[in-house]
């Protein structure tokens, strides 16, 4: 299973790696926009763990060219803002999946990825 995670933060992103590596996946890790479409040039996720406030690009813009490049990878948008809580990032994007708070349990978001990645 190979996962994609775009975070800004470097920490929660190692955080959520490490936590999928014990799991089995093969984890690349990005920090922006760019190192995210450069990523998804090169290898085909299953799935995508897509920080929605990204300190350096946009996360739509990756949901989008991931639609585009990588169109069976579902993506799991993370967020610590009530930014479309109510549901809409589901109209928005068409491969999101699920929309969590970045202070989901890592292991609750290792069983999404696993749930995600199993029906691709």
């Amino acid at each position: 299973m190979k996962v994609l995670i775009v975070e800004s933060n470097p920490e929660l992103g190692r955080v959520w790696q490490r936590h999928l590596e014990r799991q089995g996946a093969e984890v690349t890790l990005a920090d922006s926009q760019e190192a995210a479409i450069l990523a998804l040039y090169g290898t085909p996720f299953e799935v995508i763990i897509l920080d929605l406030v990204l300190e350096s690009g946009s996360a739509l813009a990756v949901a989008d060219f991931a639609s585009y490049r990588r169109p069976d990878a579902r993506v799991i948008f993370v967020t610590n803002t009530t930014f479309f809580s109510d549901g809409s990032i589901f109209a928005h994007s068409s491969n999101a999946c699920a929309y969590v708070q970045s202070n989901t349990p890592p292991e609750d978001l290792a069983a999404m990825v696993e749930h995600y990645a199993a029906g691709r």
